[in-house]
């Protein structure tokens, strides 16, 4: 292992940074294999994977070689991370000790990957040279190329396959030759993707993030990505918050050096969308719906995203993302992003003059009613990266509470976890005779200010359901109507991520109080045409930490239509009843008054 120390500002001393010698595993293999939660990290900047086996939060310590192999791919992401930061320090020992870590991964690389790519990665996956994954072997190589950058900066974009002359104290010939043979490998990587008619995955943004940031050539037109990627909307294809953040980033790091001004009209509007969508999700706290596939709650996302909303107030004017960033800074483990001087201009005006709620390419809309943040999904499935959910109802409230949330997925490695997380039953949807949706597409047919709409058929073969959300006054009526051709049993789902305790009354009423102690509470009222049976049912909570099991109901009628009714709003519930007669929902409040609402199609 190959230390690398330095003095920080101030001359306190740096931590250690020792990189570690073997290769890089998968890093989604880096879970309990018990209880699906990500393994604890330890110290990853000191190149010794956990004495006794990496632990777990419930008490468990795991060592296998798919374990060590995923430490030493988070270990080396950390390192690179951390010779990135020291490269952008106006200490000189700090840089220093950055360009003597870029030596030892010049000549380590060389070491390990003279025989070509990762032998030890799955058959199906797009290999590694220095990792597993060729994913995870850009990323890394990202953080590489911006601390060469920093380090020989002065010299500005370079042409050619190494990052230039540059600083030659800084960046040595051994240091430029690592620069170009990890170019080269990300136009590699490229080029299969394009072979196999995927140039619009994911990985392919980093890809071409790796191949611009090792050369120090940025790419203001991001290499025709967005356009195959980025939905109109703003969304990226997938419609995963974690992956369209992740995207995004790949993005923002291509285009260091790049004025703003000197960006093609088409990219500027693309990367502005995108953080308008986060800005439009964002619960009033800041915090994110984390939709689909990606982590929960993790450290290295929020450090991620982080960066991101930084990196846009560089870019952009108004600081749209304020209350994400504030958020997510609060959070975030680790020194600050070091982006000051990223972009060579000022920024560009910001497009949009309001929060956009609704987003009809993804599907997805925002609905915020009497203190309750509602995001209904009904849109794409979104590939391999959906999930099982359409016609979803999450609910987030003030001071980053989630009542009932996208759950999130757990690290890949865990099969069983992993298609929980994806499934119907994990999420607060709709399902026939208990089976999982079918990976099918909804569609939003209305979306305002105070009424938004979102429509399902085939999910289920012969079934179709529609989901209304109204701001009514003082509470959210949510109205779910499941139809089929033929009778089964219709159940509309509520998943909890909170405390819920359920009082069922004689005239058919359920109310229901959400909320853990010291945080805020919603309270529903539930009614359903025909009478339904309101099942609680135990569910894992969220995906990072999915043995802390919650109470969670399924509400279920037989037969051809049910139609499930609740009124939700935070604390004291201002309903006092709910009827249904036909088309007509009647809704009675504590003040003695009455709503009525049609619910035909």
């Amino acid at each position: 292992m190959a230390a690398v120390t330095a003095a920080g500002p101030g001359s306190r001393p740096a931590p250690e940074v020792v990189v570690p010698r073997e290769r890089g595993g998968w890093w989604h293999a880096y879970i309990c294999p018990v209880h699906g939660t990500e393994l604890d990290h330890g110290d990853l900047l000191g190149g010794t994977f956990p004495p006794g086996g990496a632990p777990c939060r419930h008490g468990c310590r795991i060592d296998t070689p798919q374990v060590r192999g995923a430490w030493a791919a988070l270990a080396h992401q950390a390192c690179a991370l951390r010779l990135r930061h020291l490269a952008a320090s106006p200490a000189a020992e700090d840089r220093a000790a950055a360009a003597r870590g870029l030596e030892h991964y010049a000549e380590l690389y060389a070491q390990l990957t003279a025989d070509g790519p990762h032998e030890g990665a799955p058959d199906w996956m797009l290999r590694g040279r220095l990792f597993h994954q060729a994913l995870t072997e850009t990323i890394w190589a990202v953080s590489i190329g911006h601390a060469a950058w920093s380090l020989a900066g002065a010299a500005g974009p370079q042409e050619g396959d190494g990052p230039g002359p540059g600083d030659e104290r800084a960046v040595s010939p051994a240091v430029g030759e690592l620069l170009g043979r990890l170019a080269r490998f990300a136009d590699a990587a490229r080029t299969h993707m394009v072979a196999r008619d995927d140039e619009r995955s994911n990985y392919t943004a980093w890809f071409n993030a790796a191949a611009a940031v090792c050369r120090r050539r940025p790419s203001p037109g991001l290499d025709g990505h967005p356009a195959l990627a980025v939905h109109p909307d703003g969304w990226e294809w997938e419609g995963s918050t974690y992956y369209h953040m992740f995207v995004l980033r790949a993005y923002l790091l291509s285009l260091r050096g790049c004025d703003p001004r000197t960006l093609p009209a088409e990219t500027a509007e693309r990367i502005a969308a995108m953080a308008a969508v986060l800005a439009g999700i964002a619960a009033p706290a800041g915090d994110l719906p984390e939709l689909h596939d990606g982590p929960y709650q993790r450290a290295g996302a929020l450090a991620e995203l982080r960066e991101v909303c930084t990196l846009v107030h560089r870019l952009f004017t108004g600081e749209p993302l304020a209350r994400v960033l504030e958020w997510t800074a609060a959070r975030a483990a680790g020194p600050a992003p070091d982006v000051d001087g990223w972009f060579a201009g000022p920024p560009l005006p910001w497009p949009y003059a309001a929060e956009r709620r609704a987003f009809p390419d993804a599907g997805f809309a925002v609905l915020r009613a009497a203190g309750v943040h509602a995001v209904l999904d009904a849109g794409p499935h979104g590939g391999g990266h959906g999930h099982q959910d359409k016609l979803a109802l999450y609910l987030y409230g003030p001071g980053g509470v989630a009542w009932q949330p996208d759950p999130g997925q757990v690290p890949y490695a865990h099969k069983a976890f992993r298609a929980h997380y994806a499934s119907a039953a994990a999420h607060p949807t709709f399902s026939a005779d208990g089976a999982d949706q079918r990976p099918v597409a909804a569609r939003l047919e209305a979306a305002g200010a105070r009424s938004v709409r979102g429509v399902c058929a085939g999910a289920y073969e012969g079934v179709r359901a529609t989901r209304t959300l109204t701001a009514a006054g003082g509470y959210l009526l949510d109205v779910l109507t499941v139809e089929s051709d033929e009778e089964r049993t219709l159940a509309a789902h509520l998943r909890p991520a909170v405390d819920l305790d359920t009082l069922c009354g004689p005239d058919g009423l359920v109310r229901t109080v959400w909320g853990d102690e010291g945080g805020a509470v919603l309270t529903g009222c539930h009614v359903a045409s025909p009478a339904a049976e309101f099942t609680l049912r135990p569910h894992p909570g969220p995906a990072d930490d999915p043995a802390a099991v919650r109470q969670g109901a399924d509400w279920s009628a037989r037969g051809r239509r049910a139609v499930f009714v609740s009124a939700y709003s935070p604390g004291l519930s201002p309903v006092r009843s709910l009827r249904l007669d036909g088309t007509t929902l009647t809704v009675g409040l504590v003040d003695g008054t009455t709503d009525h609402h049609h619910l035909g199609e």
